[in-house]
């Protein structure tokens, strides 16, 4: 995982590097966010962010729009686009994705995917944790999404879909630290099977600061911004009041 701000094909003008300026847009958990950061500034030009479990597609594109008045230059200045994919609420992920896509379309400019997982876990790493650092969310019904680094930013357990005993398992013999919306069921569970560990950014959606860093330093070949998904759609289609096919008569 990175988590510098190290940037990847900086434009050049008159032998000069130009500062990039990336538009980070999520909606994959419980907030409506967005931020406008440069990637040799320390906080972003702007930012907002809308608590919410759902009316993303109502509330995005407005907030967008506050975002982008408050930055010179506007949606002209932009040279990325970095959107949330997942895991997290199905719709929710979708919104942001499509609007990212039409916002970089229109500017023609790249749209790279970061996923909620790295996001929660990024600060962590950026600080040199010698700690296990894991992130979890929480997926309901007893389980997490979850994934672990280990110091240095190695992968230790890829991002997947498991019960809050199995990522506590998954810790070893710490010591570890966790962030996320799911840490705080992790952590008593860990704690239980005698694990040391603490917790710390236990939010409900990453910092939308650190899914712009983490937009600026991806690829876009490879950070495609399509959906994360770790387990099937909770709803289903109903089918007990179909009414049976009749044999088309010959």
């Amino acid at each position: 995982m990175q988590a510098g701000v190290a940037i990847k094909g900086a434009r050049v003008q008159g032998g000069r590097a130009l500062r990039l300026r990336i538009l980070a847009i999520d909606t994959a958990l419980g907030l409506c966010a967005a931020c406008v950061q440069q990637d040799d500034a320390e906080t972003p030009l702007s930012a907002e962010s809308l608590v919410m479990e759902r009316g993303h597609a109502e509330a995005l594109l407005p907030l967008i729009e506050r975002v982008m008045a408050r930055v010179d230059g506007g949606f002209k200045s932009l040279d990325r686009v970095a959107v949330t994919i997942g895991p997290g609420s199905f719709t929710g992920i979708r919104v942001g994705i499509a609007a990212a896509r039409a916002i970089g379309l229109a500017a023609k400019i790249p749209v790279v995917g970061v996923t909620s997982l790295t996001a929660f876990a990024a600060p962590l790493v950026a600080r040199g944790q010698q700690r296990l650092v894991g992130a979890a969310i929480d997926a309901r019904h007893g389980h997490v999404f979850f994934q672990a680094v280990a110091p240095g930013g190695r992968s230790v357990v890829n991002a997947r879909h498991i019960s809050i005993r199995d990522a506590a398992r998954a810790l070893g013999a710490g010591p570890a630290v966790l962030a996320g919306s799911g840490a705080g069921l992790v952590a008593a569970e860990a704690r239980a099977l005698g694990v040391d560990v603490s917790t710390e950014g236990v939010n409900m959606a990453p910092q939308i600061a650190w899914v712009a860093r983490l937009g600026l330093t991806a690829d876009p070949a490879t950070a495609l911004p399509k959906p994360f998904y770790l387990r099937p759609a909770d709803a289903k289609p109903q089918t007990a009041a179909q009414i049976p096919r009749q044999p088309v008569p010959q």
